[in-house]
């Protein structure tokens, strides 16, 4: 996939971009402004969830055909170090793909640290 592809949806609308996705991973960029921080100075959480889940709902589309859409069923984060304005690298992996069920992993990292590490169950659901 092209370099700075739309993503679509709210990860879109914060400025997320799609890098590349292809067989089972995706990667994004974003570029976190002040306008994504709390009110403590650093990225929000929910910033955060929102690029892991779009990362992983990207590596699973690389997965499924044409009649089957994934939901998220279960999200968990674990936030390793607060982010702060400045590039983000966002990656995504499908870690095993049942028939009805796909378990996900995502991190985020930040000048080459971690900030926070993501497992997902997503639902196939047919359209």
């Amino acid at each position: 996939m092209a370099d700075d592809a739309p993503v679509g949806g709210f990860a879109e609308r914060l400025g997320a971009s799609l890098q590349e996705s292809d067989d089972g991973s995706a990667t994004l960029a974003f570029e976190a402004a002040d306008e994504h921080l709390n009110p403590a100075g650093t990225l929000h959480g929910g910033v955060v969830a929102t690029l892991v889940d779009t990362v992983m709902g990207q590596a699973v589309r690389t997965t499924t055909g044409d009649g089957e859409v994934p939901a998220t069923s279960q999200l968990t984060v674990t936030y390793l170090r607060p982010g702060r304005p400045g590039p983000l690298e966002v990656r995504g992996r499908v870690r095993t793909r049942g028939e009805h069920l796909t378990i996900c992993e995502a991190d985020v990292e930040q000048d080459g640290k971690a900030v926070a590490h993501a497992v997902a169950t997503f639902a196939l659901l047919e359209r």
